[in-house]
């Protein structure tokens, strides 16, 4: 099956060569059968349209640019790729624009799968015991109730299982303690409800000091918590980094040493590096909508395009659409019929 995937060739700090270059890494890892659609100026394009249709766009949309400004945006590379993705029928489009503008114009148009109150951003984070732990939301709204913690723990539950093939995600809420009274307002509210409802799968609380030691598969936050989190930890991989470098630069017998260390070394540092994990997915919406890191490189984004494959062929619009189907009947008492009204 030829996958249809849609590129924004416009939203990232180092250009649209770089993100070119990102393109022929994801294919010289992933052969396969696709159709790419890059979104840009034409020009800039030029290397890649022997593996992907140029769509010519002059515009890109601000970073501070809000939900009515984005829309008037017409010929922006942002609108133009998420109006291709609708008109194409398209299995992912990817994006490295600011993430306001993408989750506004993203929602507006594709709009919220039924029974969804707030798309989260997803991120597959690398944890210590050599699996993915996903964390949500990390950054998709500044602001989260706890009845949105909630639906996170219950999109983010049916993610894991039909990414990452858990049957019984153990899911966290994260928290300043391990104890039900530690947390925001609006966490203490969520683990509350999640306990009355006996979500499955519910481990409480955690610190996140515990966060990435593989006892978590997925944990629950709000936006702005988990947008600092997600930047705090990337941070600290990337000094320890710089640091594993600094130590076997010391001398002599630490350049010997690392002749014996370096292939371990190179695994640990690809499998911590926060570009492998590409982006994150705004789960939620009707579609695979792929938010890609602002200062992508090439390597970047070649695994954000990975994660829109990944996603695509996982079907996780269709069995999220299901899953909250089943929560919507579940939810509405025996004698009466669900409301069919939209707003």
């Amino acid at each position: 099956m030829q996958l249809t995937i849609i590129l924004d060739m416009m939203g990232a700090d180092k250009g649209a060569e770089e993100l070119s270059l990102g393109l022929r890494q994801f294919l010289s890892r992933n052969p396969g059968s696709y159709h790419f659609i890059a979104v840009g100026k034409q020009e800039e394009l030029h290397s890649i349209k022997d593996i992907a249709e140029i769509v010519d766009a002059r515009d890109i949309v601000p970073m501070e640019a809000g939900a009515r400004d984005v829309l008037r945006m017409k010929d922006s590379s942002m609108m133009k790729a998420i109006d291709l993705y609708q008109e194409r029928q398209a299995d992912a489009i990817i994006s490295c624009g600011g993430t306001g503008a993408y989750l506004s114009a993203a929602t507006l148009k594709l709009k919220l799968i039924p029974g969804v109150e707030r798309a989260a951003l997803i991120v597959p984070m690398p944890n210590a015991i050599g699996k993915i732990t996903n964390v949500l939301d990390i950054g998709a709204s500044n602001e989260n109730t706890a009845e949105h913690l909630v639906q996170f723990a219950e999109m983010g539950r049916i993610f894991n299982q039909a990414v990452y093939g858990n049957k019984e995600p153990r899911v966290y809420v994260l928290a300043n303690g391990t104890e039900d009274k530690k947390g925001s307002p609006e966490s203490k509210r969520a683990l509350e409800i999640l306990k009355e409802r006996n979500f499955p799968g519910l481990q409480g609380n955690i610190e996140g000091r515990e966060s990435l030691s593989g006892i978590a598969d997925v944990i629950v936050t709000d936006g702005f918590t988990g947008n600092v989190y997600l930047k705090t930890t990337e941070g600290v991989f990337k000094v320890m980094s710089n640091e594993i470098k600094k130590i076997f630069k010391r001398n002599l017998f630490s350049m010997i040493g690392y002749l014996f260390a370096s292939k371990g070394v190179k695994a640990m540092r690809h499998r911590w590096d926060y570009r492998s994990t590409g982006g994150s997915m705004l789960l939620g919406l009707n579609g695979v909508v792929v938010k890609a890191h602002g200062s992508s490189d090439a390597v970047a984004f070649s695994y954000a395009i990975e994660v829109g494959k990944k996603l695509a062929e996982a079907k996780i619009v269709e069995t999220l659409t299901k899953g909250f189907e089943h929560e919507n009947t579940a939810a509405v008492p025996q004698g009466t019929k669900a409301s069919t009204q939209t707003d």
